[in-house]
């Protein structure tokens, strides 16, 4: 599975079509950061509700590299398991990547400060809450972007229609005073935390909410991938 793993990314990058989720990425972040500089948590946590639908996109873009005809011997010689899982994890790879830009780039361009007054997290300890925040949405980006995905959808039109959707329900539900925020994962009430003293507590909630999220959507395509074999 390891080399499905490997041909997917392989073909993900030398087709060029990684270029086109990194570009957008990098502009959201040059737009992000260009208008000063923000304590590390509070700008990670928007850095990670910026890149959810580039991530969902990528992935999106990753397993629509693939032909079908290549997909489909891909299962009969690995297994429709292994066959759902390898570009699962490809995905989750090449988020991975992104997520670690995103981590690097605010310094590079003096995005964030170093420094803290009274009161302020320690650095290190923003670093470690922003970098939780994107790990947090990278899974729901890798399942809305699957689900989006040509294998399920059928149609370019409806794959865009069904990522389109998704990150703006995300965005429009994750809104405070949603009617219905347990429907999206937990993007913008991850980045609403950072803004302030995250508790324990609510750190743990964040996390088994988007955890269960993802997984619901994983298993829905799942389904949807046996269904349309």
């Amino acid at each position: 599975m390891s080399a499905l793993v490997r041909l997917r990314l392989a073909g993900f990058l030398r087709t060029g079509r990684a270029l086109a989720p990194v570009l957008a990425g990098l502009l959201a972040l040059g737009v992000l950061y260009g208008g000063g500089r923000a304590r590390p948590a509070e700008a990670y946590g928007v850095s990670a509700v910026v890149l959810f639908p580039v991530l969902a996109w990528q992935t999106k873009i990753l397993l629509d590299v693939e032909p079908d005809g290549q997909r489909r011997l891909a299962r009969v010689v690995v297994g429709p398991a292994r066959e759902h899982l390898a570009g699962l994890l490809a995905a989750a790879v090449a988020g991975l990547g992104t997520v670690l830009v995103a981590m690097v780039f605010p310094w590079l361009v003096g995005g964030v400060t170093g420094t803290t007054g009274p009161g302020d997290r320690p650095v290190a300890a923003g670093v470690a809450l922003g970098l939780w925040a994107h790990l947090l949405a990278l899974p729901a980006a890798v399942a809305v972007g699957a689900l989006a995905s040509r294998a399920i959808t059928r149609s370019a039109g409806y794959g865009v229609a069904v990522l389109t959707l998704s990150v703006v329900g995300a965005l429009v539900l994750g809104l405070s005073g949603s009617v219905a925020p347990w429907l999206v994962p937990p993007v913008l009430p991850t980045a609403r935390a950072l803004t302030g003293e995250l508790a324990i507590a609510s750190g743990l909630l964040l996390t088994a909410w988007a955890s269960a999220w993802a997984a619901v959507a994983l298993v829905g395509y799942a389904w949807g991938r046996r269904t349309r074999a």
